[in-house]
């Protein structure tokens, strides 16, 4: 199978029950956003196109298709948490994601408890391992290439305070596979990172003519190079 998508309407050609894009990049990590009204209405909400997309500064972007309440609150407030989704709350991460009406705190729908943040008003979910206190640096609408007229948000978030549950940093590094984060994967599949399925790999050296490279055999010994 291959087929162009420079005609907007291509997509609907492949030919099978759903699109498989989402199925192909994959997978991604979870955006678990929390927010809050002017008015103090929480709100939590899962995105699955999310991701890091600088270090220095530390920032995240997420993308909602449609205006959601997510979207609505950063816009009002240019405050967002960002909880990391793991295994243990599939089920409320899950819960969360119900298009309920904005006066409803999905945190008590899930029941999840909230733990106050350091720098920002929306809390986090106290649950989870780690989390992300973001302050919205820019908001950009994408452009639809079909009839449907949904709205099409990217939202991007300086990181302003990180938590991290002490239990998951050894000898100075982030376990992140012990937390077993969840990643999303096409239609209603979902993934889980754990150890054993953690490889480690040292960057390849160039030459000194940038004409080859090696890469230092055995296990990472800590520095980046």
């Amino acid at each position: 199978m291959h087929y162009s998508l420079d005609d907007p309407f291509e997509h609907r050609k492949h030919g099978m029950r759903h699109d498989p894009f989402k199925a192909l990049v994959a997978p991604r990590p979870i955006g678990w956003i929390g927010s809050m009204s002017k008015a103090g209405v929480l709100n939590l909400a899962p995105y699955s196109f999310f991701n890091a997309v600088s270090d220095a500064p530390p920032m995240v972007m997420f993308s909602s298709v449609g205006r959601k309440d997510s979207v609505n609150n950063i816009e009002e407030t240019g405050e967002f948490t960002c909880s990391m989704a793991t295994e243990a709350l599939v089920d409320g991460m899950n819960l969360s994601s119900a298009p309920v009406a904005a006066n409803v705190d999905e945190h008590q729908l899930a029941k999840l408890a909230t733990a106050a943040s350091l720098v920002v008003k929306p809390p986090r979910v106290a649950q989870s391992p780690s989390a992300l206190e973001c302050r919205l640096w820019k908001m950009i609408s994408l452009p639809r290439l079909d009839d449907s007229k949904a709205e099409i948000v990217m939202v991007f978030g300086q990181v302003v305070a990180i938590y991290i549950d002490d239990a998951f940093v050894q000898d100075g590094i982030v376990n992140t596979g012990a937390m077993h984060p969840l990643a999303r994967m096409g239609y209603m599949d979902y993934s889980v990172v754990r150890p054993d399925t953690v490889i480690t790999l040292n960057r390849p050296i160039a030459s000194a003519d940038k004409q080859s490279a090696t890469v230092q055999p055995g296990p990472w010994d800590g520095v980046y190079r």
